[in-house]
Formats: C-alpha cells, sequence, structure tokens
C-alpha cells in the first residue's frame, strides 16, 4: 500500500481537516483511502474514521517501536494511506512525525497556512525541506499543499513561488463549515461533529489526487510474528461517549485471542457475563451522573471485588475509583474499586510519552518490565495513603509524579494508555 505523511508546520495549521478533505477527493477519485495518524492521539482518526468508514492506524515508533509502526501501517486497508501528521514536522520529545516518515519511507507533503502569504509559503516550505538534512533527518518533502489558500492570483502566486524541487498538490478553500470544535482533550471526536458534507467535497476539488498517488510510496514490509494462543476467554470492552480512546491495535489483539463483547455503561447497560473487563479511555467527566447510576458501574464493583481481572486506562480509572468531581463543583459516584477520588482541573495535568517499570507483578506486566504509553489528562487523583501502585514512572507524571497504576483486588488502573504493540494486552490475557 503506496503512501504520504502530511506534515503541518506546526500546530493548529489545518492537518486535520486537509487529512479529510485529501481522504474524500481519493475516494471520489476511485481509489480507497486508509487514513493513518502520527503519534497517539485518538480524537483525530475519529475524524479520519467517519470520513474513510474505516479505523485510522496509530503511528507511533515510542509506542511501538519501528517494526510495531510497520506492522500497524500494514494491518490497515485500501490502496492509498494518508497519513496525518502531528504538532509540526520535526516536533516531538521522543517521536515526530518525522520519525514517522523516516521510518516508514514515506514522502512528506507540507501542510502550509497559505491565509496570508504567497512567497512566503514557497520559503517555508523550502526550509523545512532544507532542515531535514541539517537536522541528519532522512525525510523528503515533497511538495505543499496549502490550508486557507484562495484561488485565482493567491494560488498561482503559490504555485510560481516553489522551486522545481516542491510540487503544489492543492489547496483547501477559507471556510467556516471546515471548522471543528474543540474543547479541554482537543477537538469533538468524529461522531459527534461531523464535517459539513458539501464544505468537504468542495475542498476536496481543489486536491490533486493523482499527482499525490504518484508522489506515493510503499514502506518495508516487517515480518508478522505469530499471535498467541487463543484464550477462550471472554474479554467485556466498554465503549461509548464516555469510553472511546481506543486504539483500532487494541481491539484487533484482543480478537485475536479471545472473544470480546461490548456494552454501554452510559446507555445503561449492566456489564457483560466475562472473565475480564477493559475500559478504555474518554470522557466519563462529561457523563458523570449516566455512570454514577449505570448498572455496569454497580456490577463492576460487585465483580471486581470477587476477583475479576479489569484493566482502565485514564478515564477507565477515573471510573474505578471512588468518586468524579467536575470542574462544576458536582461529585458523582463511581465503581468504588479504587482506593481514590478524582476531580477534573482547569488546565491538564499530563501531556507526554510515558515510561512505567511494573513494581511488581500486575495484571499487564511483569516485576520490571518497561512499558511505553502516553499520558493526557485533565484530572487528579486523591489517593489513599495505603493505596498500592503498580508502576514507578520513569518519564511522565503518571498519578502523583512517581508512580502510576492503582492496583486494587485484580483491577488495574493507570493514567497512562499503552499500544498493544507493547504486550500489555498479551500479558492481561494470559492473566484472565
Amino acid at each position: 500500500m503506496r503512501g504520504v505523511v502530511l506534515g503541518g508546520t506546526g500546530s493548529g495549521v489545518g492537518k486535520t481537516v486537509a487529512t479529510l478533505a485529501v481522504l474524500r477527493a481519493l475516494e471520489r477519485a476511485g481509489y480507497d483511502p486508509q487514513p493513518a495518524k502520527a503519534g497517539p492521539d485518538f480524537i483525530d482518526p475519529s475524524h479520519h474514521r467517519a470520513v474513510a468508514e474505516k479505523p485510522s492506524r496509530t503511528l507511533d515508533p515510542w509506542l511501538e517501536g519501528a517494526d510495531g509502526v510497520r506492522r500497524n501501517y500494514y494491518r490497515g486497508e485500501g490502496d492509498f494511506c494518508v497519513v496525518e501528521g502531528m504538532m509540526g514536522l520535526y516536533d516531538g520529545s521522543v517521536a515526530s512525525t518525522a520519525d514517522v516518515a523516516e521510518t516508514l519511507d514515506l514522502p512528506v507533503v507540507l501542510v502550509v497556512d497559505a491565509g496570508a502569504g504567497m512567497e512566503s509559503v514557497a520559503a517555508t516550505a523550502l526550509g523545512f525541506r532544507e532542515y531535514a538534512d541539517a537536522a541528519g533527518h532522512d525525510v523528503d518533502v515533497v511538495g505543499v499543499l496549502a490550508q486557507q489558500a484562495h484561488g485565482g492570483r493567491h494560488e498561482q502566486g503559490i504555485r510560481e513561488a516553489l522551486p522545481d524541487t516542491l510540487d503544489f498538490f492543492g489547496r483547501i478553500p477559507p471556510s467556516p463549515d471546515l471548522e471543528i470544535p474543540d474543547r479541554h482533550l482537543g477537538l469533538h471526536m468524529g461522531a459527534e461533529t461531523a464535517l459539513d458534507t458539501e464544505a468537504l467535497d468542495a475542498a476536496a476539488e481543489h486536491v490533486d489526487v493523482e499527482g499525490l498517488v504518484e508522489a506515493g510510496r510503499t514502506p518495508p514490509r516487517p515480518e508478522f510474528p505469530e499471535p498467541g494462543p487463543a484464550t477462550r476467554k471472554r474479554v467485556a470492552v466498554a465503549s461509548d461517549v464516555a469510553f472511546c480512546f481506543e486504539y483500532p491495535a487494541t481491539r484487533e489483539r484482543l480478537r485475536e485471542r479471545a472473544e470480546v463483547v461490548t456494552f454501554s455503561p452510559v446507555a445503561g447497560d449492566d456489564l457483560p457475563d466475562c472473565d475480564g473487563v477493559y475500559l478504555p479511555g474518554g470522557y466519563p467527566e462529561l457523563h458523570g451522573e449516566a455512570l454514577a447510576t449505570s448498572p455496569a458501574l454497580a456490577t463492576l464493583g460487585e465483580r471486581a471485588a470477587d476477583g475479576l481481572p479489569v484493566l482502565g486506562e485514564c478515564g477507565g480509572l477515573m471510573a474505578l475509583t471512588e468518586s468524579l468531581t467536575t470542574t462544576d463543583g458536582e461529585t458523582h459516584e463511581m465503581a468504588g474499586v479504587l482506593p481514590a477520588d478524582v476531580t477534573m482541573q482547569d488546565r491538564y495535568q499530563a501531556l507526554d510519552h510515558v515510561e512505567l517499570v511494573a513494581r511488581d507483578d500486575t495484571l499487564s506486566a511483569d516485576a520490571g518490565e518497561a512499558l511505553r504509553g502516553h499520558e493526557f489528562h485533565y484530572s487528579s487523583a486523591d489517593v489513599a495513603t495505603d493505596a498500592r501502585f503498580a508502576f514507578d514512572v520513569e518519564r511522565g507524571t503518571g498519578i502523583d509524579g512517581d508512580h502510576d497504576g492503582i492496583t486494587e483486588y485484580r483491577t488495574l488502573g493507570t493514567y497512562a494508555h499503552v499500544h498493544a504493540e507493547s504486550g500489555a494486552f498479551d500479558t492481561f490475557l494470559d492473566r484472565l
């Protein structure tokens, strides 16, 4: 599967909208596009899925390693992959869009905000191309996709200013209908706020599809190890508006080795009959009242106390605690499994790639094993003095700066999100 990376000059230049327009343009031209996202984000991929109608692949060298990134790329479907970058092309403390492009040997099309420039767009793009060599990156910036660019003289000025080493792959015209609202963790999810179809179609008309396809390359294909043995176990996965931060590879790994059944605590579902539970992250703070009255959380508390293995990440951790207090001061009872109370704050409490080392054997790792993941949360946790922590934090913030993962019975809740390539979910399945 050939592909390109849409890298940005920085955060907020319109990479997501540009990616959606390219996906729509490819589809209208008869291609079967596969979306992907550089970095650990859950939200942008939800918009990809809304347009491409297939899961977006998460590509993060820190979370997955180089071979894991290549495997995850090749687990996609379709005939052309569009990888949306994160932040600016070269930005990232341990993993960047440039790292992803280099790992996959894919060309980079630079998304530039052209709203107030013509020649400067070319100068910016040329600077990003030349910087790769100066910084020791094996990255090939092949051209520009101009955001906020009008037609006529504006487009022509950009085209004429570009040197021969850079191609013009189209423009995204300015439109209020191509704006996605945001909140504390980023953009609204794709299922909540879909872009106007007509506006997206109009933007797609200005994308040079054949130029992009011709520029695309095919990454080196990695080896795929055999999955672990089937467990004959049943895993219940919470899946709704409160628990919506889940990498596609996680569900795939669980399904490779176990039966997976989903349930919606917000909709009033009870916990299904199962041998283990996975609670992904999401927005429990926006649905505190529904969760407080959910039969699933009440049953979860009872079954966890009886030894049912339960793994919760970030929002899942929050739902497993004693209580959740919103920024409005409302307090809602949660499942009551983990000895902590969480409170939402006005600004983020952690945002980084993390590395954790297991203090003892736990639900997702062996003693001494290191797990890499990602954290992004606005809540803080007031943890009981006798609580048991599962991990020491080598990198990141965790729960108290030094530790992450509260464990009680056979339940584990972490602020860190991990990818299936980390091995954490295989360990979880082995311990059901």
